[in-house]
């Protein structure tokens, strides 16, 4: 396990912590780091370390008016965004927008099953 302080957090507001998990674990390459469900688990990929917090957490409830997810996303870079599409689309997982195509690079949104957004993104390459 990587030390807390060399990992960047970041709490996504989940409706089924089991359920966030798996889709994390299974679909983007992170790894499951503590888990005391239902109430909270953390996953980590790389230095990110996201933080799945359930309706009974501490952090859900800090949150005065949790609403529905906003416009704010994690941000990971793949290699082949086309390769990592075709993959996620055959297991299920549903996008949200098409692919946007830009001077740094091309980018694609999907959502985790609390509706939380995951921009994909493969830079531009020299």
């Amino acid at each position: 396990m990587t030390t807390p302080d060399r990992l960047a957090s970041v709490r996504y507001l989940v409706d089924d912590v089991p359920a966030a998990v798996d889709f994390y674990t299974t679909h983007l390459g992170f790894t499951l780091n503590t888990n005391p469900a239902p109430a909270f688990a953390d996953v980590v990929r790389g230095p990110l370390r996201l933080l799945l917090s359930g309706p009974a957490s501490s952090g859900a409830r800090a949150t005065a008016d949790p609403g529905t997810p906003g416009r704010n996303r994690i941000h990971l870079i793949v290699d082949d965004l086309d390769a990592e599409i075709d993959r996620l689309r055959t297991a299920g997982v549903p996008f949200q927008s098409d692919v946007v195509s830009g001077p740094g690079g091309r980018q694609i949104l999907l959502t985790d099953p609390a509706g939380n957004l995951i921009e994909l993104f493969e830079p531009t390459h020299p």
